[in-house]
C-alpha cells in the first residue's frame, strides 16, 4: 500500500512537471503576452518583444529542466526504465523544490508588496 501511494505521487509529480514544460513552451507560440502572463522576468518579456534569441533559449532550457524532472519521477515510479543516478536525482530534485518553496515563503514574509495573489 505504501509503495503504491508513492508511485501515485510520483506520477502526479510527472504530470505537473510535463504540464509546466508545456506551459513554458506555449510562450514560443503565443509570444510576449504569454511571457508576461506567466510572470517571466522583464528581460525575457522584452527579449520576446524584440525578437532576440534570449527568450526562446531560456524557455527551452526551463522546459528541458521540467522534462528531466518529470522523467525522473516516472523512472522512480518504475513506469519508464531506470535513469542514471535515479536516487540521487530524485533527492536533489526534492531538495531544490523544497528550498525554492521555503525561499518563496521568506520572500513573502520580508517583502509582501512583491507578492501577487492574483
Amino acid at each position: 500500500m505504501k509503495a503504491r501511494f508513492g508511485t501515485v505521487l510520483l506520477v502526479i509529480v510527472a504530470i505537473v512537471a510535463f504540464g509546466t514544460a508545456l506551459s513554458h513552451l506555449s510562450c514560443l507560440y503565443f509570444g510576449p503576452q504569454c511571457y508576461a502572463a506567466q510572470m517571466a522576468p522583464p528581460v525575457l518579456v522584452e527579449s520576446a518583444k524584440a525578437g532576440t534569441l534570449l527568450a526562446p533559449f531560456a524557455t527551452l532550457v526551463a522546459s528541458a529542466i521540467f522534462v528531466v524532472c518529470g522523467s525522473y519521477a516516472l523512472s522512480g515510479a518504475k513506469i519508464v526504465r531506470r535513469l542514471p543516478l535515479l536516487n540521487v536525482g530524485i533527492y536533489v530534485i526534492a531538495l531544490v523544490s523544497i528550498l525554492r518553496g521555503v525561499l518563496t515563503l521568506q520572500l513573502w514574509a520580508r517583502h509582501p508588496e512583491l507578492v501577487s495573489l492574483c
